[in-house]
């Protein structure tokens, strides 16, 4: 099932302002709530929704690939950036509820908060053709993980809450504060029993062999999270791992956008004659007829040759710039042969009407 525009989710246009979008998810978070719709997998649903939608609108760089790319911009790929916990939800109520969360609208009836782990962040360097067609790879990557033997008990402070209250009588009457439990540190366990390597939360550093599936169409820059793969916590969940993408710069062929850039140089025979040349492309040299004729500055173009959209839908192309090549230095023998052909008519400049100026040119490149 195709998934929904984040904007239709909310309610909102594209041009809404960061607080529109924090009233907007407010408003859905509070009518679709778990404990004002008990037993309602409908009401689940759009609740998950909207705080998907969110996350990824309410973060001005997720924003950007989203306007720009869609979903896959996000999410694509098998990385997260939807697909969230309720975990992953009700972290951001602090921020939306003013540090609240939910309990003062539903009289305390929401679990604590579970704990996350820290995320890990990596850098990926991909060349031209991996980023362009996408690829497999396996990185190693060093994160906190719970020992293998260690077991937990129940914390004897918060008793498994996480947290600790306080009852303060004022002249209005009894007033109850929470604050993070100081002994689990929120997980509401401690560890009971934990190997000697273990430290004194049951975790151990370990190198793991990751594989991820990096989607065609990728950038410079950007960044994708895979779920669940970074540093593990007593009584939560997993961190994730973020891949920042690092693209390294092709000898021949320079990326624009979906499209690839190839600078031809050729003789002055080449183009009068004509000729069958050879061309670099993102996967391997293919041939082209150069007809004679051809105008330096003239542009080719060679469809689906260039990058594979990032929603998934079609390929850009290969633009190939010609470029007459002036020798710097002539034999005598040669520059002989060109005098002979300097008062030649067939070799003044005589652009016609067809011939289309630089502007041109660039305007239509554009």
């Amino acid at each position: 099932m195709a998934k929904r525009d984040y904007y239709e989710i909310l309610g909102i246009t594209k041009g809404a302002s960061p607080e529109e979008i924090k009233k907007a998810y407010r408003k859905m978070a509070i009518a679709y709530h778990p404990d004002k719709n008990p037993d309602n997998p409908e009401a689940e649903e759009k609740f998950k929704e909207a705080a998907e939608a969110y996350e990824v609108l309410s973060n001005p760089e997720k924003r950007q690939r989203y306007d720009q790319f869609g979903h896959q911009g996000v999410n694509g790929g098998g990385f997260s950036g939807g697909g969230m916990n309720m975990e992953d939800i009700f972290s951001q109520f602090g921020d939306i509820f003013g540090g609240g969360g939910f309990d003062s609208f539903f009289g305390g009836g929401s679990s604590r908060r579970t704990k996350k782990g820290t995320n890990l962040r990596v850098k990926l360097k991909l060349n031209l053709k991996e980023l362009a067609n996408g690829v497999e790879k396996k990185i190693k990557v060093k994160r906190h993980m719970i020992a293998d033997g260690v077991t937990f008990k129940t914390c004897a402070t918060c008793h498994g809450s996480g947290q600790v209250k306080k009852v303060v009588n004022t002249m209005l009457g009894q007033m109850v504060s929470a604050s993070t439990c100081p002994s689990c540190a929120g997980s509401g366990q401690i560890v009971d029993k934990k190997p000697l390597e273990a430290d004194a939360n049951g975790l151990v550093i370990r190198e793991e062999i990751i594989p991820i599936n990096i989607p065609g169409g990728v950038g410079d820059n950007m960044q994708l999270s895979l779920s669940g793969k970074g540093n593990e916590i007593p009584g939560g969940v997993p961190g994730d791992l973020l891949i920042v993408i690092e693209e390294i710069p092709d000898e021949v062929l320079i990326r624009d956008g979906v499209n690839v850039v190839y600078d031809l140089y050729v003789s002055f025979i080449d183009v009068a004659l004509g000729a069958s040349l050879e061309v670099p492309t993102i996967d391997g040299k293919v041939k082209i007829k150069l007809d004679p004729g051809t105008q330096s500055g003239k542009i080719l173009r060679l469809k689906g040759k260039g990058i594979k959209e990032l929603n998934g839908y079609g390929k850009g192309d290969q633009l190939i710039h010609v470029n007459v090549w002036t020798p710097k230095q002539v034999s005598k023998e040669e520059r002989e042969k060109l005098e002979s052909l300097r008062d030649s008519e067939n070799f003044r400049p005589n652009p016609g009407k067809s011939e289309k100026s630089i502007f041109d040119k660039v305007k239509e490149f554009f």
